[in-house]
């Protein structure tokens, strides 16, 4: 774990999957259970819009790209598409206020035993290194793409090329811990029980181990 994340801290665990496979579902299944889950992505969409500095920074970058103090993303989604340099500068901005967002929000929750961090990009950024453990959601290609046109409203060529610009799930499961399937085969609350019971027993192991020693 990150040594900037308190040491009595809970346990920290990772939820990520690629767009369309329905993490954010599994998180409010994890909410329903009493799981308090940080959204990384909600997280983000709050510091560019209201945070000045990282407004402005973002402004050097792509010029006047926000409209009524919020940032017009399909406009800068436009500019950064195709242009990994530029890509990089605005997550130069922006992640590090994200990981400052968790480390606090960690801390306001530290009562509790597990704490879920949602993040789509969970581990292209390296954010999994400060996690105890990752959980990851997959899905049919083609179940990913026709949920999200239905969702978003677009096409199916647009979300393939979202996809494609996505790390492998073959590349994504050498770094998790669990897996949850969310298909029409797998009831996903089972999944999900299963894995909190799993995550508390090897907490209370390593607990009892520390305790021992």
């Amino acid at each position: 774990m990150n040594t900037s994340l308190k040491k009595n801290s809970p346990l920290l665990i990772g939820l990520t999957g690629g767009i369309g496979s329905g993490k954010t579902t599994v998180s409010k299944i994890f909410s329903a259970f009493g799981v308090k889950v940080f959204n990384s992505d909600k997280a983000a969409k709050d510091i560019i819009n209201n945070d000045k500095i990282v407004r402005r920074e973002i402004e050097k970058l792509f010029g006047n790209v926000y409209t009524d103090d919020k940032l017009d993303t399909k406009l800068v989604a436009e500019k950064v598409f195709g242009n990994t340099n530029l890509l990089s500068k605005l997550n130069q901005v922006v992640h590090p206020e994200v990981k400052k967002a968790f480390i606090q929000w960690v801390e306001d929750n530290k009562q509790e035993k597990l704490l879920l961090k949602e993040a789509a990009i969970l581990i292209e950024t390296g954010g999994y290194k400060e996690l105890d453990d990752v959980i990851l959601v997959l899905a049919e290609k083609n179940k990913r793409i026709n949920r999200v046109v239905k969702r978003d409203n677009t096409s199916k060529r647009d979300v393939l090329l979202r996809i494609n610009k996505q790390m492998p799930d073959n590349e994504k499961v050498k770094y998790c811990n669990y897996i949850i399937y969310n298909n029409e085969e797998d009831l996903l609350i089972p999944q999900i029980e299963q894995i909190i019971e799993e995550i508390n027993y090897s907490s209370s192991i390593s607990s009892s181990s520390s305790s021992s020693e």
